[in-house]
């Protein structure tokens, strides 16, 4: 992957962090990217730092961070406090671990309803429906 040179404009960045300009711009406003000043009579210019940061946030998101929990993240990106990375991972993955039940629950009942709409026939109202309205 090319690297490109400091100095580049908010549309470059964005182009090579695979986000919108306005998303830079929601990073600035949530503290997770420091905005750059602003030369007299010219255009903000970011830093192959700022592209690496944004990167940072958008793989840290991948992973199901919010940005409340990437900015804590952001706070540890020197590396030297891994006990305390390593916490926040684990809470995440509890919450995964959390949603991951309630998504097999989930799967479950609607493998039912889906099974009970495929055997109703005639005038029977849809067991479905009849379900999401709280009828039996």
């Amino acid at each position: 992957m090319k690297t490109l040179c400091a100095g580049f404009t908010i549309g470059v960045l964005a182009e090579a962090a695979g986000v919108g300009v306005e998303t830079i711009r929601f990073y600035q406003r949530k503290g997770l990217l420091p905005e750059p000043e602003r030369p007299r009579s010219s255009i903000r210019r970011y830093s192959d730092d700022d592209l690496a940061r944004v990167r940072f946030i958008k793989s840290a998101q991948r992973l199901g961070f919010s940005l409340d929990e990437v900015g804590e993240l952001l706070k540890l990106e020197d590396g030297a406090h891994c006990d305390e990375a390593r916490s926040l991972a684990e809470r995440k993955l509890g919450d995964v671990r959390v949603r991951l039940a309630d998504l097999r629950n989930i799967e479950a009942v609607l493998s039912q309803l889906v099974t009970r709409c495929g055997s109703s026939h005639g005038a029977v109202t849809c067991p479905l429906i009849a379900s999401l309205q709280g009828r039996p």
